[in-house]
């Protein structure tokens, strides 16, 4: 049974990013068919010791900012309990070898630490938009990827003990683990607002319908997102007709590899930044936001063909820059450094501060390790809205200060190795070395036992 709270106290003051750290076990499997660069760096060895440091920075750069940043631990990987129920049994030295030897894409699929990617997490409304005046997470059944698909029991089990009070925080389960209701989480979704403490417009982004045939759909890629996965993420939040509005993605752009809409659009209080060939019917899109928002002044930043080319939109992660307001009150786009090496990108970025527009400064990043399996800086992060006393009852141990910086660095260079193949997942060390480094970090971000390995 759902409570109901009156609302009191709803300024929002802060939209926290909470950044995935990448785990032990990260690599280039090339499991994420529509991920073009998830395809092209498949097999390459990676580094998980410098993945982890790029994201961790990024992290440490935002709060630098003045935003308030916080941490979500990684999955625990390998997942052996998966592995044992598709078959593999023995101790877990012989699990591995055993999956090595007959099925090494399924061992690739249980070592995958694309939880990293924090935007596919989970969905989360604020709460000046639900009908209970709750925060409300539903975690992402992610079911077209099966290295994803076993995400979501895990992922749940952190954000409870991160948002843990249910006074102001409330968890779905993940949505049946059926492709009908296909849910990708917040790559999928965004919201734009006034002004973070007042009732915005949820916009949820979707590839196909999976009962109506009629509808456009991508031919070449898999839509991962289903207009009615996102239809049953609204209900659950308790949001209505006039704060909700279902896009459809435009299935072109899907089969040219933008497998989630924030490849291709994003969007930040009153700005959406896209690409004109994001949505499926654009002019119908923005007379739909002006019309549930007649009170806002809305900035439409549309980047045409001519001006970035929708290869060169993909390769550099454009669209995928975190897009987010500085205490000056403008806003600032966060964008890996491929931005910068590509040269319509470069121009167009070199000029965007100078138009009329909020978006007044660029930070570039590294996070190369992640760029090459497919994730750019807002792949890294969920966006979390929160009052003062919402912030005040999350988890201080997942907050970001330089001291948490610090210990986690130190962790990272104790636990994490430099240089990993798909050989190396057959290694039995790794595992207790992943362990050995989760069971360290739910100490450091007071999270208790949410991994099976410690239940």
């Amino acid at each position: 049974m759902t409570s109901t709270i009156k609302k009191t106290n709803t300024s929002i003051t802060h939209e926290v990013n909470f950044d995935g750290l990448v785990g032990p076990t990260h690599n280039y499997a090339g499991l994420s068919y529509g991920n073009v660069a998830s395809h092209q760096h498949a097999h390459v060895h990676s580094n998980p010791k410098q993945a982890a440091k790029q994201g961790l920075q990024k992290m440490h750069r935002l709060s630098e900012l003045g935003l308030v940043q916080g941490v979500l631990a990684p999955q625990e990987r390998p997942d052996m309990a998966t592995l044992r129920q598709l078959g593999f049994s023995g101790n877990d030295a012989q699990v591995l070898e055993k999956a090595y030897r007959d099925s090494p894409a399924l061992l690739a699929a249980c070592y995958s630490a694309s939880s990293m990617w924090t935007a596919n997490a989970a969905t989360v409304s604020p709460s000046a938009d639900t009908q209970d005046g709750r925060v409300h997470f539903t975690p992402a059944n992610l079911v077209n990827k099966f290295h994803r698909a076993i995400e979501h029991e895990v992922t749940g089990r952190i954000l409870r003990r991160v948002f843990p009070d249910e006074t102001y925080f409330c968890h779905h389960s993940a949505l049946p683990s059926h492709e009908a209701l296909g849910d990708e989480g917040a790559a999928n979704h965004t919201r734009l607002c006034a002004r973070y403490d007042r009732p915005g417009l949820e916009l949820f982004v979707y590839g196909r319908s999976a009962f109506d045939s009629s509808q456009a759909a991508p031919k070449r890629y898999p839509a991962r997102q289903t207009l009615e996965g996102s239809q049953a993420v609204a209900r659950l939040h308790g949001l209505n007709e006039s704060n909700t509005l279902f896009i459809a993605q435009n299935p072109a752009v899907i089969d040219q590899g933008v497998f989630h809409n924030d490849v291709i659009a994003v969007g930040n209080q009153n700005v959406l930044f896209y690409h004109q060939s994001a949505f499926l019917d654009t002019q119908s899109v923005l007379q739909q936001i002006r019309q549930k928002m007649p009170d806002t002044q809305l900035h439409f930043i549309e980047v045409a063909p001519n001006q970035v080319p929708l290869s060169d939109a993909i390769r550099s992660y454009l669209f995928n820059t975190q897009l987010v307001t500085l205490k000056s009150g403008h806003m600032a786009l966060i964008a890996p450094t491929e931005c910068a090496e590509i040269s319509s990108v470069n121009a167009y970025l070199e000029q965007l501060p100078s138009l009329n527009t909020p978006i007044k400064e660029v930070h570039y990043i590294d996070v190369k390790q992640s760029m090459q399996n497919g994730g750019g800086p807002a792949c890294l992060r969920l966006r979390v809205a929160l009052n003062k006393a919402e912030l005040a009852a999350t988890n201080p141990a997942c907050l970001m200060s330089q001291t948490l910086f610090n210990r986690l660095n130190r962790w990272i260079d104790q636990h994490y190795r430099d240089r990993l193949t798909l050989n190396d997942l057959r290694d039995p060390a790794l595992l207790q070395e992943s362990r050995t480094a989760l069971d360290e970090l739910t100490q450091i971000l007071q999270l208790g036992g949410v991994y099976p390995f410690q239940r």
